[in-house]
């Protein structure tokens, strides 16, 4: 059974009980681990991979709304805490929607990822993947995706890319994931606040040093963004993929690969966590 993240915000600890939402001809509700969390409340996705001995990964559901996925690949034993997923070049883990997390006007995105980086000619490894079929030409509207022999990795410097609404941030050349490849775990978090409009980035719950002044400013038209809203276009969101981009991605565009390492703990927050709040999500699996 997984640690549980103590919110740093004091909530008064709730045992979630789910009736009506459970779908049908899934898996019995069973004992998954839950973040304390009320309903409606910041964290509004967790899927922490601790499925049982049998049909492993379709039981490793989202635990705020009991959300199960559609899923290829497995859940593996030695996970950052209890198992974790273990994804290939032909395995991905798909969800329906990220609950309400789209709706968000600011976000988190967090989790453990353990990899190494990927053989020449393997492509790119999407860690996360917002599916919008018909949206722009990856037919995603936000994910990150480690970067394939075009901007190579080393063990020391992971090359990667977050995409949010047409917007680029490329860690790479200088700007380079310090460790992330190595072949332990590693905690990665993405942090959007609509009052900065400002995409802030950490690994292992500290800020990179070597990411430039302004590197994570997000626009719009030239402006600042603001509150986000990620439906603004009126295309829906057609999925939430981790592991890879979603199949209607990989089809189109074949260079857009599926994680070959192993994933931990995700989670989607609807708010801007501080970074006093994300070195504790990260101390919380130590």
């Amino acid at each position: 059974m997984k640690k549980i993240f103590q919110y740093s915000l004091g909530l008064v600890s709730m045992a979630f009980m789910v009736t009506s939402c459970q779908k049908m001809d899934k898996p019995g509700l069973g004992n998954y681990p839950q973040d304390e969390n009320p309903p409606g409340g910041p964290l509004k996705f967790y899927v922490a991979f601790d499925g049982n001995s049998t049909n492993q990964l379709k039981n490793s559901a989202d635990s705020i709304r009991a959300n199960f996925p559609s899923v290829t690949g497995e859940v593996v034993d030695g996970g950052a805490s209890g198992r974790a997923y273990q994804g290939s070049p032909t395995s991905f883990v798909n969800f329906g929607s990220p609950n309400d997390w789209a709706g968000s006007t600011s976000f988190t995105v967090a989790f453990w990822v353990k990899k190494t980086p990927q053989a020449a000619g393997q492509g790119t490894n999407y860690a996360f993947a917002l599916a919008s079929s018909g949206y722009s030409w990856t037919n995603l509207k936000v994910f990150f995706e480690f970067e394939d022999a075009g901007n190579p990795s080393t063990t020391d410097a992971a090359a990667g890319k977050f995409y949010l609404m047409d917007q680029w941030f490329e860690y790479t050349g200088a700007k380079r994931m310090p460790n992330v490849l190595d072949g332990t775990w590693h905690h990665l978090a993405f942090v959007y606040d609509e009052t900065t409009s400002y995409l802030y980035t950490y690994i292992d719950g500290q800020a990179p040093t070597n990411l430039p002044a302004g590197f994570g400013n997000v626009t719009k038209n030239g402006a600042p963004r603001g509150p986000l809203n990620l439906v603004e276009d009126g295309i829906g969101i057609s999925g939430f993929i981790i592991g890879g981009p979603g199949q209607r991605a990989h089809d189109a565009n074949t260079w857009m690969g599926n994680l070959d390492g192993q994933m931990d703990q995700f989670r989607l927050y609807g708010k801007a966590l501080s970074a006093s709040e994300v070195q504790a999500l990260y101390i919380s699996r130590l």
